[in-house]
C-alpha cells in the first residue's frame, strides 16, 4: 500500500534540509498561523501547542496528506527566548545564556485527517553555555544570523564557539529531533 503524501508545515530551511537527510519525501507548505504566546504555559504545552496550530491549519486544506508541525522554543528556567526582535536583542540574549545550561524543547505534531489521527510530543535538550565574554559575543553573531533562531543561535554554525556541551537530541537544537520524528512516523506508514 502507498503511503500517504507528508507535508512539512515550516519554512524553515533547517527542518526541511534535516527532514531531506532522513530520506524522505515531503512538500513544503509553510503554516501562516501566528504562534501563541502564553506565561500560563510550561515550555513543552508552548511548543506543543504551536506544533498543532500549525499541523492544523495546513491539514485543513490537505486532509489526504500526514502534515509535520513543529515549534522550538528556548528557555533559561522559566525565561523564554524566541527569535531575537532585531540585532541589539541577540548578544543580550547570549549574555544571558552565558555559562548557564538552558532547554531547547521542540514541540511535534503529525495530523492526518483522513483517519482522525493525530500525535502530539516534544524532546527537550539541555544544552551549556561557555561562560562568554562580550567579544566572544560578538565574534559569534559576526558568523551567524541570529535573527531566525530561538536563542539567537545555531549549534550547527560555529557552535563549538559558545557551546560547552550539550545533553539529549543535537537534531533537536538545530530545530527538528529527527530519531523521534522517524519513529512517529513509522505508525502513519511512513519512513
Amino acid at each position: 500500500m502507498k503511503p500517504p503524501p507528508l507535508i512539512l508545515a515550516s519554512g524553515s530551511p533547517r527542518r526541511a534540509n534535516l527532514m531531506k537527510e532522513m530520506g524522505l519525501k515531503f512538500r513544503i507548505l509553510p503554516s501562516d498561523v501566528p504562534e501563541a504566546d502564553s506565561e500560563q504555559l510550561t515550555g513543552r504545552e508552548l511548543a506543543e501547542l504551536n506544533a498543532y496550530r500549525k499541523a492544523r491549519a495546513v491539514a485543513k486544506e490537505h486532509p489526504q496528506a500526514v502534515v509535520f508541525g513543529c515549534d522550538t522554543v528556548v528557555y533559561l528556567g522559566t525565561k523564554p527566548y524566541g527569535k531575537p526582535r532585531n540585532l541589539k536583542e541577540a548578544p543580550m540574549m547570549l549574555s544571558e545564556l552565558s555559562g548557564n545550561t538552558h532547554q531547547v524543547i521542540s514541540g511535534c505534531c503529525l495530523m492526518y485527517i483522513e483517519t482522525h489521527r493525530c500525535e502530539i510530543y516534544s524532546v527537550t535538550t539541555d544544552v551549556r553555555f561557555r561562560r562568554l565574554t562580550n567579544d566572544q559575543v560578538y565574534r559569534y553573531l559576526k558568523h551567524i544570523n541570529p535573527l531566525d533562531k530561538a536563542g539567537g543561535y545555531a549549534i550547527q554554525e560555529h557552535g563549538e564557539m559558545i557551546v560547552e556541551s550539550i545533553h539529549g537530541s543535537f537534531t533537536n537544537v538545530v530545530g527538528l529531533p529527527v530519531e523521534e520524528l522517524a519513529d512517529h512516523l513509522k505508525a502513519f506508514g511512513i519512513g
